[in-house]
């Protein structure tokens, strides 16, 4: 069996739209005893999904969307709105993520169990705050630009199946981060604009690198909860060289594609010390000199109107139409 089988928490909470039920749930917990309102919950939950992952630098793509419609000199209209689109779209999925995992949150001892346990106890609340965000992303992208409705489904979709199933799946939890990493920037490009593509494709990759090390993370204690991740099959070593081999392909990319010196840059990820005892300060290492990369990836784009690769320039007027 390729993937580790996921709670009913996610099946029971859509079934009966107020209670939490699950086998890792040793006590259960009444979604009750709370005069919060139905509105007022919905807009508790979103704030704290919202300021839990500003704090813990997980909204990235969001600047990513916003950069690369700055980079392509779109209308500052334009680009106002389409990071409206992204912010709302990055609220969907992490809503959606903290609903799906209410049930294990709660019994995380690394994890905010006061939002989560405000969650369960409003389910239905945090349930019909996911449909309102669609209906609005839907309803924009109808009425403003079609082409968002790619990372809609795309990036919006593999974030569920991502939060679902497929982060206790070893490799398609890597494959799906780095679809996820090219898919939800793109609402910061018109969907067919040839450079948007090629900025997108460098920041997918670069999701790739980040969840082989996330996942590194994470091992000992998906272990220890039976969670199957590329981490936990392949063991820390293999992955670590897994992460190292998409690093290369990160630097190949970007020598061919955008510019040999953001290449140059990117390398510097490959010699960024790895620390046993805090993974989390070598992943911000590498997600530190991945940020300078791209900084001079948009500032090229920007200032020169094409990516200046060894094999390939693309001019920022180039489209697929």
């Amino acid at each position: 069996m390729l993937c580790t089988s996921t709670s009913l928490g996610y099946t029971r909470v859509m079934r009966d739209g107020g209670v939490v039920s699950s086998s890792i749930m040793p006590e259960r917990i009444e979604a009750g005893g709370s005069s919060t309102s139905g509105v007022a919950a919905g807009f508790r939950i979103v704030w704290g999904v919202v300021s839990y992952r500003i704090l813990n630098l997980e909204m990235a793509n969001l600047a990513a969307a916003g950069s690369i419609a700055v980079s392509l000199h779109l209308h500052w209209l334009d680009i106002g709105v389409r990071t409206l689109f992204a912010f709302m779209l990055n609220v969907l999925v992490y809503l959606n993520n903290d609903y799906i995992d209410v049930a294990v949150d709660l019994q995380s001892s690394d994890k905010d169990t006061q939002k989560a346990r405000f969650l369960h106890q409003h389910i239905r609340a945090g349930f019909w705050a996911q449909i309102a965000l669609l209906l609005g992303l839907a309803l924009m992208a109808v009425v403003y630009d079609i082409g968002l409705l790619v990372p809609l489904i795309a990036g919006g979709g593999v974030c569920w199946w991502y939060s679902w199933q497929l982060k206790r799946c070893p490799y398609l939890d890597i494959v799906a981060m780095m679809i996820w990493g090219i898919t939800m920037p793109l609402v910061g490009s018109p969907l067919l604009s040839v450079l948007g593509w090629g900025m997108a494709l460098q920041l997918g990759l670069f999701s790739g690198v980040f969840e082989s090390i996330q996942v590194v993370r994470d091992a000992d204690e998906d272990a220890k909860e039976g969670v199957r991740t590329t981490a936990v099959v392949l063991g820390k070593g293999r992955t670590l060289l897994l992460a190292k081999a998409i690093m290369v392909i990160v630097s190949v990319y970007a020598a061919l594609v955008l510019h040999p010196i953001a290449a140059l840059i990117t390398l510097v990820a490959l010699v960024v010390p790895f620390i046993p005892d805090n993974v989390e300060k070598y992943w911000t290492r590498v997600k530190l000199v991945y940020g300078i990369a791209w900084l001079f990836i948009c500032a090229w784009v920007f200032f020169k109107g094409q990516s200046s690769g060894l094999l390939w320039a693309i001019e920022r007027t180039a489209s697929l139409g």
